[in-house]
């Protein structure tokens, strides 16, 4: 209130005296200036940022791709706010304001609040240990709780997941206890493939792993070649057979889609049927007939 009190005083001085057009003018083109120059220094510090992690990129002892994406936006999201709390307090200073009377109360009112602010502590000290343990990183695709997307952001306080659909979900830090990641290993995409009980199981053995051969030459998606596990199950109009595949993290949807086409596809090319559910109609009045 002290320092409002005087800066009103000073305003009111200096337009009795009518040089109050000047030092708006001035404290104008000040802001102006701070404003714009902290404008390029934000600018180069985030140049510099992306400049030194694409000269790591050719290092020959570097942090993964998906980590150093996490830490880029990290340092990029702390030289944002640091710059911006810099500029605030050089712009009130620019205007008359006694910036250290301002950082020395901060300390009285930071006890204050600290007691309110502690789950905004919890969640910066939560996102820390999140980015050094590794536990997960920009693009992975994670379940938090009852979330499910790919990480688009992991900031000071929260981390946005994007969700196949769309939507993004912010989550606070703090609250992040338990946490699934699909990208760190392989995937495994599982499909199982119906055979009619008229087929011939073992010729339609043969045809499938005729098709599980040539796959991993045509998706590099592929780790390994896929496996004939054998006879899954005994359906009511089919033999189930299931096949496994190894694939690249997160790639295994893709590959289970693509395994059904080319094995449908040259199974029908064969002769081979897939069956289709049958449904039998029984007239009683012509059985009685008949008996």
């Amino acid at each position: 209130m002290e320092q409002i009190k005087k800066i009103y005083d000073r305003a009111v001085a200096q337009i009795l005296e009518g040089d109050w057009l000047v030092t708006v003018g001035v404290n104008l083109f000040k802001i102006v200036t701070i404003v714009f120059l902290a404008s390029i220094l934000l600018k180069v510090v985030k140049l510099t940022i992306a400049k030194f992690f694409a000269v790591r990129q050719k290092a020959p002892i570097r942090l993964s791709e998906r980590r150093e994406a996490t830490l880029m936006r990290l340092l990029n999201n702390i030289a944002t706010y640091s710059i911006y709390f810099i500029t605030f307090m050089m712009v009130l200073d620019a205007v008359g304001v006694d910036i250290r009377a301002i950082l020395a109360g901060a300390g009285i009112v930071g006890l204050a609040v600290g007691f309110g602010a502690q789950n905004l502590v919890r969640d910066i000290i939560t996102g820390f240990f999140i980015i050094l343990e590794d536990q997960f990183a920009v693009g992975d695709y994670v379940r938090i709780g009852t979330f499910e997307g790919h990480v688009e952001e992991i900031g000071l306080r929260t981390t946005k997941l994007k969700s196949f659909t769309g939507e993004v979900h912010i989550l606070p830090n703090g609250t992040i206890t338990q946490v699934t990641n699909f990208s760190l290993n392989n995937s495994v995409a599982v499909v199982d493939v119906s055979i009619a009980y008229e087929g011939d199981l073992e010729r339609a053995e043969a045809v499938i792993r005729e098709v599980l051969e040539e796959m991993p030459s045509k998706y590099e998606d592929i780790v390994s070649t896929p496996e004939l596990l054998g006879v899954q199950n005994l359906g009511p109009s089919e033999v189930v057979m299931r096949i496994t595949c190894e694939t690249k993290p997160m790639r295994h949807w893709h590959i289970a889609r693509a395994l059904r086409k080319e094995i449908k596809l040259r199974l029908d090319e064969r002769g081979i049927e897939i069956p289709f559910p049958r449904l039998v109609l029984y007239n009683r009045e012509q059985q009685a007939e008949r008996a």
